[in-house]
């Protein structure tokens, strides 16, 4: 059954990039595609480090993919907490991959999965800006939409948001990852 969720998980985000053709969106044809390659990331993990990730472990990885590249579509302008949503799903992933990295080398992952969220979503949000300033300057569409200081302030509120789930949650969820076994 999990694998029947990740192959639908991967199909819509194609369905994503066909309809971002067919409304002549760039953003959303780059983003789902991006998305798509990120849908293969858990079981390149696995390979590379010989681990296992659980099933839940690897939708809950592709459904951030999923929720991004459908928000590129219309609900990050139509849903007002669409945006808030992956965001602290965003937050949640990456950090779960600081914690797992700091557990595997001995260190308490809690401080480091903060500062990481922090200063990545920092960085996240100069990009968004300097992506959206280019495209405008340049006349085309951005693949990435900067809304204001507002809605920045309101992302890293809620990337942080997601790193303090990882902080009190990382250490169940994620156990069968961080053995350096």
């Amino acid at each position: 059954m999990p694998v029947l969720v990740e192959r639908g998980i991967r199909f819509a985000i194609v369905a994503v990039f066909v309809e971002g053709i067919r409304r002549r969106k760039p953003a959303a044809v780059v983003n789902a595609a991006i998305s798509l390659v990120g849908t293969f990331v858990p079981r390149i993990l696995e390979r590379v480090f010989g681990t296992e990730f659980r099933p839940w472990q690897r939708i809950y990885v592709e459904s951030a993919m999923l929720t991004h590249s459908v928000g590129m579509l219309g609900p990050y302008d139509d849903v007002w907490w669409w945006d808030h949503l992956t965001h602290t799903h965003s937050a949640t992933v990456v950090g779960g991959a600081v914690h797992i990295v700091s557990q595997r080398r001995g260190k308490d992952p809690r401080p480091r999965v903060v500062a990481a969220i922090v200063c990545l979503g920092i960085v996240w949000e100069f990009a968004e800006y300097a992506i959206h300033f280019g495209a405008k300057r340049l006349g085309i569409e951005p693949i990435l939409v900067s809304y204001g200081k507002a809605d920045t302030a309101l992302d890293l509120v809620f990337n942080l948001f997601g790193a303090v789930l990882v902080v009190l949650f990382g250490e169940r969820m994620l156990q069968n990852l961080t053995s350096a076994d």
